[in-house]
């Protein structure tokens, strides 16, 4: 059986992230604490989905342009578009070789809980140095990757419940009957935090700042959050959010 891909759960994805504000997002909330004032900046969106997060930064005063590679969300981003327009321009493009014309186009690139569904992490960062200006940000969400592997989840002892991690070396695709979210639908690619770190040092990023979003008030309704609400799965950071800045001409990342 092929791996489901995003177009395959468009309408389901839909619904299931909700109609709720990014502003009620607690990750994305992270992610706003480090990239701060938008207001003026032109920024992509990359993996923009049905297009949350663009809508979101354009409010807040960006000039936004959204890229994915699902036809199927970009329809729906379209769709809120025509409804209420904001001048979000949405490319269908894949992350990982984008177009030249974009080369130094931006001052800054978000990649909201995205990057885990991308199968090849090098070209894609690559790619979001190509198309920022020097200087420019790159800020991101993903599973955190010390906690999400393919062995991961609950397991009951006389205790109670517990988290379980395991395989955390075994990078590649995994998917899990066990979760609810799209780690259950489409799978994800799990690197390890070394990875992450080192691929950004080798396409010109320097990491700037690293948070753990802890638990906090759950959003009312929200199926997308009912099991990371569990107390169990507060023991540990689900996510991890960076921030990085693209090194300026004739600068280096130096080893102290």
């Amino acid at each position: 059986m092929p791996m489901k891909t995003y177009d395959d759960i468009a309408e389901w994805y839909d619904q299931w992230i909700g109609a709720h504000s990014m502003r009620e997002d607690r990750f994305f909330s992270a992610i706003e604490a480090l990239i701060g004032e938008v207001s003026g900046q032109r920024i992509c969106d990359l993996a923009c989905g049905q297009g949350r997060v663009a809508r979101y930064l354009v409010d807040l005063g960006a000039r936004v342009v959204g890229v994915d590679l699902s036809s199927k969300l970009l329809a729906i981003a379209r769709h809120h578009e025509k409804t209420e327009p904001r001048g979000i321009d949405y490319v269908q493009a894949d992350a990982r070789s984008l177009d030249d014309k974009m080369l130094g186009m931006f001052d800054g690139v978000v990649c909201s809980m995205a990057l885990m569904d991308i199968p090849d992490l090098a070209p894609t960062l690559h790619s979001v140095a190509r198309i920022l200006r020097p200087g420019g940000w790159f800020a991101f969400s993903i599973l955190h990757p010390c906690f999400h592997t393919s062995q991961s989840g609950e397991m009951e002892t006389p205790e109670g419940t517990i988290r379980i991690i395991g395989r955390y070396f075994s990078e590649g695709y995994w998917r899990s009957d066990a979760r609810p979210g799209p780690p259950g639908k489409v799978g994800a690619y799990h690197r390890t935090l070394s990875t992450y770190v080192n691929a950004l040092t080798d396409a010109g990023l320097q990491l700037v700042r690293l948070s753990e979003p802890g638990p906090t008030s759950a959003v009312p309704d929200s199926p997308s959050l009912s099991r990371i609400d569990r107390p169990v799965w507060a023991e540990v950071p689900s996510v991890l959010v960076a921030s990085c800045r693209k090194l300026m001409e004739g600068q280096n990342i130096l080893l102290k």
